[in-house]
């Protein structure tokens, strides 16, 4: 089974002889643990892989945590879009281990067609969805920023309606995917965690040094506080240049950025999860749709409604004061019914 170069579990195929994950045209960064972690999943599909089996296979030369595993999965999670929850590709079997379960294809299966994971689900009742939302984009490229929200209770398949739309904009030309996840924090929670989380992964990507190179120039304050795409020097250097960080700063310093970054290629940004957000990233996202300028943008967001419930609860205030903003934004409920 291990032999094989490439492994198939479309919309991604596994490049052993290069370390490369790929989704269509597009590679996803890894860092190379979590890459042998999802190649030792692959070349035992079906199976129950322990803990220990996985600290034997990738770490055998040295000593790490128990919970080394564990961090590698959760990565792999988000960079494939997966949700522990309701698993498409890798299951947590609880207290044990993990499984990898999506249906792996040979080369030669993938020159019939065949609907990519997800895409069935998606399909039936939804491609009226997805209609609108392409239609949604083209307005983007055409310069008019958009702010959507994706809704829908947990297990209705909102991130794989998301995705589904993703890949196939990915798939028609030039554009920038950055994608984010908010995670549910106690406490006051770590600010803008699911943007800061987004463009460190897209500064990994095909295009990254253009990236930190805007950050520099636009967004120090927020570089700065993504030490993954900087060295120490360059990252104690600027931490010495910047003083006096303010929240409006930051506020205007990413907006500026991402509205730079899609002068180049439309850009999407979507964030998943919203209904746990902290309270900045949805002022970030408030700021984006308030402003009038043209830019080929699309905030696309997920969450649960029945998690804004609380008339307190910061999403939903949000929601109710951008009534008046300039960025044309609407909800799309997950169980079919589009709506403003």
């Amino acid at each position: 089974m291990g032999t094989e170069p490439h492994r198939f579990f479309p919309p991604f195929r596994l490049d052993r002889e290069n370390a490369q994950l790929w989704r269509g045209g597009q590679e996803i960064r890894l860092r190379r643990k979590t890459f042998d972690v999802l190649l030792y999943l692959v070349d035992h599909p079906g199976q129950l892989v322990t803990k220990a089996a996985l600290l034997d296979a990738i770490w055998a030369d040295v000593t790490v945590s128990n919970s080394m595993p564990a961090t590698c999965v959760a990565e792999l999670r988000r960079a494939l879009g997966d949700e522990a929850k309701v698993p498409r590709l890798v299951e947590t079997v609880h207290g044990r281990g993990y499984r990898f379960i999506a249906k792996l294809k040979t080369s030669e299966s993938l020159a019939q067609p065949s609907p990519q994971i997800g895409a069935k689900t998606i399909m039936v009742g939804r491609s009226d969805e997805l209609a609108q939302l392409r239609s949604r984009y083209s307005r983007v490229v055409e310069g008019q920023r958009q702010v959507i929200f994706v809704t829908g209770e947990a297990g209705i398949g909102k991130s794989t309606f998301v995705h589904a739309f993703l890949d196939s904009m990915a798939q028609q030309g030039s554009v920038r995917i950055a994608r984010g996840q908010c995670v549910q924090q106690y406490g006051a929670g770590e600010p803008y965690m699911p943007v800061l989380e987004g463009i460190s992964r897209l500064g990994h990507e095909q295009g990254g040094d253009r990236l930190i190179e805007l950050l520099n120039r636009f967004a120090p304050t927020w570089l700065a506080q993504i030490p993954a795409l900087l060295t120490r020097e360059e990252r104690a250097k600027l931490l010495s240049e910047i003083q006096g960080v303010t929240q409006q700063r930051m506020l205007r310093e990413m907006t500026q950025a991402l509205e730079a970054l899609a002068t180049e290629a439309p850009l999407m940004f979507f964030l998943e999860d919203l209904h746990w957000s902290d309270f900045s990233t949805l002022e970030l996202i408030a700021s984006i749709a308030r402003r009038g300028e043209r830019a080929r943008l699309l905030i696309l967001g997920t969450y649960r409604p029945v998690e804004i419930l609380a008339n307190d609860h910061p999403l939903r205030t949000m929601k109710q004061e951008r009534a008046g903003a300039a960025a044309d934004s609407w909800d799309l409920s997950a169980s079919g019914d589009a709506r403003k």
